[in-house]
Order: structure tokens, then sequence, then C-alpha cells
């Protein structure tokens, strides 16, 4: 039988999905967070909405339990199932579903008295609801955009929202729900058409995005109304989880590992900082606004013309040079064309026919390092002022030749 207990607090259920999948193969003795019966009480109910997607294993400590998606095949986001899981109470959906029977269609409106009477005849289980509570629900929906409130002189009257023809995107639906940020909720708005196949598969597909979409539609709200916030952030190398307050400017997401982070102000230090957005908690939009916010968002855009990733700083005099050279065979320019779509920032100069190189100031060179070894059988020649970024570099090259036997590597070092 399927596990049917629904959910309250969406936090619980979002860190043990991190723990099965994000962090994953930790038997039942060695998850230690939770007692062992809330450990088989949520694995259960991911059971019920990953089920295809569970895998055991057995080892000397015990049975491992964590999730596997092969985003091959896999062409909608399972985690998506989580948020379509809800908690009610019987009064709630009795509520819900009388409100729509009596509004069926957008022409039909009535008064706030007329649907409290219209309900109670329609329930026959000795269920009733005040006016307070039909109208804190009206206006729920109004705010949700599926009920339409309008005045008709001194009447308040109240309407089913039209409903809006989606037949014709159903590709650009199924795009916008894989790949854009809180893509859930094109998710919903699948369920609510037929099936049909589907165009698009990834070869990178970021599944667990799906996990923080609370989290991020937060902070887009936060971001729009230029409010400030209070999160609670988990700190990586204490692993405590501390309460910021903040000003949220910008989300940038990564096209190579699509981790999710949040730039955004501190007041207190006066400095732009990161916070990965799988190690932010219980977001509280404040009520205040940020007078400034037009003035931090100008400066985070010119500060982005020197990050290469999201470590960012205000002042550019802090930026460190990076130049480095690549040489070329004759008929690659395919790697010259490379290097110019993943620059990012800075700029290619042609040396000759077969040499380019490649300069920029960046507030991080450390960052860069992973990117710069993929060209690292065509590196010529380098200089970054960041000497010990540098250093680690060649330290790494002259490793590799230990490795692989090259011995002293004179034919490849670069200069």
């Amino acid at each position: 039988m399927a596990y049917n207990e629904l959910i309250k607090n969406f936090e619980k259920v979002r860190t043990y999905m991190r723990e099965f999948y994000v962090y994953g193969f930790k038997s039942r003795t060695e998850y230690d967070a939770k007692s062992a019966r809330s450990y088989d009480d949520e694995r259960r109910r991911l059971e019920s909405w990953l089920g295809d997607y569970m895998r055991f294993t057995q080892t000397a400590e015990g049975k491992n339990v964590f999730l596997s998606v092969d985003s091959r095949v896999t062409r909608k986001n399972p985690f998506y199932k989580a948020w379509k899981a809800k908690s009610f109470t019987d009064g709630d959906i009795a509520l819900h579903f009388a409100i729509f029977d009596i509004l069926y269609t957008p022409e039909i409106k009535k008064t706030l008295t007329e649907l409290i009477e219209e309900i109670d005849e329609r329930l026959s289980l000795g269920m009733t609801f005040d006016e307070s509570t039909l109208r804190k629900k009206l206006k729920e929906y109004a705010g949700e955009g599926i009920i339409q409130i309008e005045k008709e002189g001194r009447k308040v009257l109240y309407s089913r929202s039209p409903d809006t023809d989606i037949s014709a995107l159903d590709d650009v639906i199924d795009f916008f729900s894989e790949v854009a940020p809180c893509g859930v909720i094109g998710s919903f708005l699948q369920d609510k058409r037929p099936e049909h196949d589907e165009l698009f598969s990834f070869k990178h597909h970021y599944l667990t995005q799906a996990m923080d979409s609370d989290v991020m539609a937060e902070l887009f709200e936060a971001i729009h109304e230029h409010r400030y916030i209070t999160i609670d952030n988990l700190e990586k190398r204490s692993g405590k989880v501390r309460a910021i307050c903040l000003v949220p400017l910008k989300i940038f997401i990564s096209a190579q590992n699509g981790r999710q982070n949040l730039i955004a102000f501190h007041e207190k230090t006066n400095r732009l900082n990161s916070y990965r957005l799988d190690h932010i908690y219980n977001v509280r939009i404040e009520n205040e606004t940020c007078e400034k916010f037009d003035d931090l968002r100008e400066a985070l855009c010119k500060a982005e013309c020197y990050m290469w990733g999201v470590n960012g700083k205000w002042n550019i005099k802090h930026a460190e040079h990076v130049e480095f050279e690549i040489k070329i065979e004759d008929d690659e320019q395919f790697i010259v064309r490379r290097l110019e779509r993943e620059k990012r920032c800075g700029r290619i100069e042609k040396i000759d026919g077969n040499h380019y190189r490649y300069i920029a100031d960046v507030f991080d060179t450390t960052e860069m390092l992973p990117w710069i070894r993929t060209f690292i059988s065509r590196i010529t020649k380098m200089n970054f002022s960041n000497r010990t970024a540098e250093n680690k570099f060649k330290s790494d090259i002259r490793e590799m030749y230990r490795m692989y036997g090259i011995d002293g590597g004179d034919d490849h070092d670069i200069q």
C-alpha cells in the first residue's frame, strides 16, 4: 500500500531528500541526525514518491538506501512529486470543492453571503463555515489568481478566473519545467494536459534543484520587491546554522554543475557574499525595503565583469591579472571558438596564425584553474599576478609528469 501521510513542513522532507540523494549511501545506523523511527518514516514517504528510483546496497555496516536517476532516460524531474504532496484538513478539501462547485464558470458571480448559503445547502455532513473563514480562503485564492474579486456598487462579488488555453504551449512548458528556475510551476501545468510525447531529453540534467524551489521563489519575491531578508544559513566550516540579515541581489546558476548561489549584500560587514541555496533554510522576507537596492545592483553589475564564479568584491583594485597563451594547429580553429565561447570575461588576442593569448582581470584566479586545465596540452606560457595560484597550477603539471613517467618534462614545460 502507498504511504499516504501528507506533509506540513517541506523543510523536513528537503533535508531527508538531500541525505538520500545528494549525500546518500548512509545506512539506518549511520544516520544519526534523527531517530531510527524518523528515518524509517521518511524513507517510506520518499519511497511512495520515488519508488522507481530507490536503490539498495548491502554492506558490512548494513543496508544503504539511496536514489539513482539516469538523466538519459528520465525526461521529467521526479523530485517535483514532493511538491505535489500537501497537508489538508477535511474542512479545507470540502470548502475548496464547494466553492468551485458553485463558481463553476467565470460568468457566475456571488456575494459572500450568497456563497455561505449555497455552501451550507450543499454540505450535508454537519460541516459549517463562517464568513471569516470563507473570506480568508477567497482572499487566498484571489492572491493565487484563481478567484476574481470585483465591486458592483456596495456589493463585493466573487467569481472564478477564466481558464488560460495552454494547449499550444506544450513544448514551451516541457522545456521550462526541466531547465528554468522554479520549473516545478511548469510541472504543475503539465499535469493539466493529456499525456503526449516528450520532445526533450538532457545530457546534463540538474534534478536536485527542485528541492530548493521554495527558497528560490522566496528570494525572487524579495529581490523583486527590494526587501531585506533573514535566512538561516548552514556554515560550511563550522557546520552550524546561523541567522543572517541580507539584501538579496541576484541568483547565479552554474551551467557547469547546476549549483545555485545567492549573491547578497551583508550590511554589517559591508561585503558582497555568495550563499549556496542548498545551505539556506527558512527565508523570512522583512517588511523593510532597501533604499539603496538599485545602487547595489548597479555595483554588482560592474563587479560581474571581474567575476569568474561567485566570489566577488566591490573594489576592482583587488582584481588579479591572468594571462596564458595557447598553441593550435592549422585545422584547430574550433579551439579558439571554444575559448571565445567559454571565456565569460576578459578578451582574446591573436598573436599569429597558431598562437592566441587570453587576458583577464578577475577577483579569484583559483576559480579559473579547472577551466584553464582543459587547455593543458596547448598552453605554452602563463602569467598570473596571484603567484600562489600559478605555482599551484605548475606544481600540478609537474606531479602529472611524475605520475605518467615523463621525467623532467623539459619539452612540455609551461613558461
